[in-house]
C-alpha cells in the first residue's frame, strides 16, 4: 500500500477594514459588536457577535475608524468612542513583536 501525501492546512485569510490588506486571521487583531452592542478588542477569535478585523497598527485603526469602514464593519454608528480602548490593545500588539 502506498501512502497518500497528507494535505497542508490552508490558513484561513481576512482583510483588515484600516489598510484593506488581505493577511492571515492570526495576524489580524479582531474587533468584535456583541449582542448587548458592547464593542471590544477579541483576543480568541471566538467572541460571539459581528466581528471585523484590523492590522495591530495605529495607522491602520486611524484609517478605519477616519474611513467609516471599522463602523460599517461592526453594523454600528459611532466606533469613535472605542478607539481609545483599541489604540491601548494595539500597543499592547505592537510592543509583544
Amino acid at each position: 500500500m502506498s501512502q497518500q501525501p497528507k494535505k497542508e492546512k490552508k490558513l484561513p485569510v481576512r482583510r483588515c477594514v484600516g489598510c484593506g490588506e488581505h493577511k492571515e486571521k492570526t495576524a489580524l487583531l479582531r474587533i468584535v459588536r456583541t449582542p448587548e452592542g458592547e464593542i471590544v478588542p477579541d483576543r480568541t477569535g471566538k467572541k460571539n457577535g459581528r466581528g471585523a478585523y484590523l492590522c495591530p497598527s495605529s495607522a491602520c485603526l486611524k484609517k478605519a475608524v477616519k474611513s467609516g469602514r471599522l463602523a460599517s464593519g461592526l453594523n454600528t454608528e459611532n466606533a469613535q468612542s472605542v478607539m481609545l480602548a483599541l489604540e491601548k490593545e494595539i500597543e499592547k500588539r505592537e510592543g509583544t513583536e
